[in-house]
């Protein structure tokens, strides 16, 4: 902003309006003044015509007529006179001829008036020149002016000569009027002192304007642009950063209030900066100390925030991540690229780095219309959280003794394997076995004895499986196994295997032995487990009762096993 040119346009604007003023003023001055002149020469000449016309008339009231035109001719002589004339109706000079001598004469029977030697007709104005017929038409004065140049400006005066009574004996009564008195005068010296008043209020114009511009300009400069140059500089140190720009409020007027406002304002932004710098520590410690990994990048994809959060996580540092740019942050440009044209927020991601699971979300950042502004990529290490639901995944369906699958997951992944076996047309068994005499281990060497043995057996029973097998634990010393895919004869042959190797097995050099019962489809067919499950229950129960130390198949009376127990 230039303060100079703001100076010249208001005394450019203040100029231009004193002048119209003081243009407008002397206008109307010099045309009053000039309206006065003119009206005083009116008047002037008004008199001098009328006492012209008196003193005409008083010649010829005392019949002294052959002198009335000598005395035309010498008011010809005054300095202000330039022309004068005495008319009759028709526009012929009057006493230049005998016509009104011999009317008069006539008229009276006498020759009261000697003829002239000498006579001429003089035609002053045509017969029907309308300024001559206005006079004679309306008996009154007329004044005519001509000003086509102001050194022969003239004004010219016609006053009618009225026919009175005692002019009726000579000159009759049938008109009223008997002649125009014409008289012409310069307005020269008129027009000088038009002139002289003009160049005199130009002169004063001048002067005034040039003082008004004068004090204006002082005026301005000491109660508007310096307080204006003043808020400009403060302006431009608040726009620098310096918010501890002060303004001194002199005066009560609007530069005031505008000196109070700003210090209002700075002081209202220092209070604003220092609220949005403490929220802006926070936020950068937030970001800086997060555990999240955090990339931020402008609207021209130039990276300028990284915590070391992303550093970390990356196996990158701050230089490296800025140099290979935000469609390098893991060295997959294209999948980055997909990612960011999927939309504002694009994710949840997974991505392995170094052994590390990390998961990572991507967004646009956007100002209010739209216009994109840069874009952020949040990256967090779930690691050990995706541990963490592994285990407790495991934990919800494994038993915590045995480290088996428990009652719970065994019901579903046998609901599950039996609706896969109808659909499939595939056998499916199951294995349901117990410990002999349990209850022996607890009651003789304590129940810490007997978990001992439980997982004793749970590994000798996880040893002995196939890939799909489901060993789970039934409830107390009671285990189920799962066989997918497998026929009956199969299934016994795994019971037998599972058998002996518990035979074979010593838990703190005890023995222990487990019976089975085997049940399968489609040698048993239903479509619900408990059935399968109760019919292998059976099946457990009879080779208790044939001796222990056996495996027993539902639906078949024999049972095959080791010595009884």
């Amino acid at each position: 902003m230039s303060l100079t040119r703001i100076r010249h346009k208001m005394l450019a604007v203040v100029g231009l309006t004193a002048a119209l003023g003081f243009v407008t003023s002397a206008y109307y001055y010099v045309s009053h003044q000039e309206k006065a002149l003119l009206a005083q020469n009116e008047q002037t000449m008004i008199r001098l015509a009328e006492s012209v016309s008196q003193g005409l008339q008083s010649v010829m009231l005392a019949g002294s007529a052959d002198i009335a035109q000598a005395f035309a001719d010498n008011l010809k002589k005054i300095a202000e006179v330039s022309e004068f004339r005495i008319m009759r109706a028709n526009g012929d000079e009057a006493f230049r001829d005998n016509q009104t001598i011999d009317e008069v004469n006539r008229r009276r029977g006498e020759e009261l008036f000697w003829p002239r030697d000498e006579e001429k007709r003089v035609s002053i104005l045509p017969a029907d020149n309308a300024n001559l017929r206005q006079v004679l038409h309306t008996n009154k004065s007329l004044m005519l002016y001509d000003r086509a140049t102001p050194e022969r400006s003239t004004l010219t005066f016609m006053l009618p000569v009225p026919n009175s009574e005692q002019c009726y004996k000579c000159h009759g009564s049938k008109s009223n009027i008997r002649g125009v008195v014409m008289l012409t005068t310069s307005l020269a010296r008129v027009e000088r002192d038009i002139l002289k008043t003009r160049q005199n209020v130009v002169l004063l114009l001048g002067g005034a304007l040039m003082l008004t511009m004068l004090l204006t300009g002082y005026t301005l400069g000491r109660a508007v642009i310096r307080p204006i140059e003043k808020a400009t500089t403060a302006m431009q140190a608040v726009s620098g950063g310096n918010l501890d720009s002060h303004m001194k409020v002199g005066s009560g007027d609007e530069m005031g209030q505008m000196a109070s406002s700003f210090n209002l304002m700075t002081e209202e932004l220092r209070r604003t900066y220092a609220s949005l710098r403490r929220e802006q520590n926070k936020l950068t410690t937030i970001i800086q100390s997060s555990s999240e990994g955090i990339v931020v990048t402008d609207s021209e994809d130039r990276i300028v925030l990284v915590n070391p959060a992303a550093a970390a996580l990356l196996g990158k540092s701050e230089t490296e991540i800025a140099r290979e740019g935000f469609l390098g942050l893991f060295d997959a440009p294209e999948e980055i690229a997909i990612w960011l044209t999927a939309g504002d927020r694009s994710g949840p991601h997974m991505k392995i780095r170094g052994g590390r699971h990390l998961r990572v979300f991507v967004n646009t950042i956007r100002h209010g219309d739209g216009d994109v502004l840069g874009s952020v990529a949040q990256i967090r290490d779930m690691t050990e959280e995706l541990q963490l639901e592994g285990e407790l995944r495991r934990l919800s369906t494994t038993d915590g003794l045995t480290g088996l699958y428990n009652r719970r997951h065994l019901e579903n992944t046998l609901r599950n394997e039996l609706d896969r076996a109808r659909r499939t047309r595939q056998p499916l068994a199951i294995v349901m076995f117990d410990v002999d005499h349990f209850k022996r281990f607890n009651d003789t060497y304590g129940h810490d004895q007997g978990d001992r043995v439980l997982q004793a057996v749970a590994d000798t029973m996880r040893a002995n499986l196939r890939e799909p097998d489901v060993p789970c634990r039934y409830g107390g010393e009671e285990f189920l196994l799962i066989l997918p895919a497998t026929a009956q004869a199969t299934a016994v042959d795994m019971a037998e295997q599972l058998r002996a190797a518990v035979e074979a097995m010593a838990v703190d050099d005890l023995r222990v032995t487990i019976s089975l019962g085997v049940a399968s489809t489609p040698e048993i067919d239903t479509t619900i487990p408990d059935t399968l499950i109760a019919a292998a229950d059976a099946a457990l129960y009879r080779a208790k009762e044939g001796g222990r130390n056996r495996v027993s198949v539902a639906g078949v009376t024999g049972v095959s096993g080791g010595a009884p127990t």
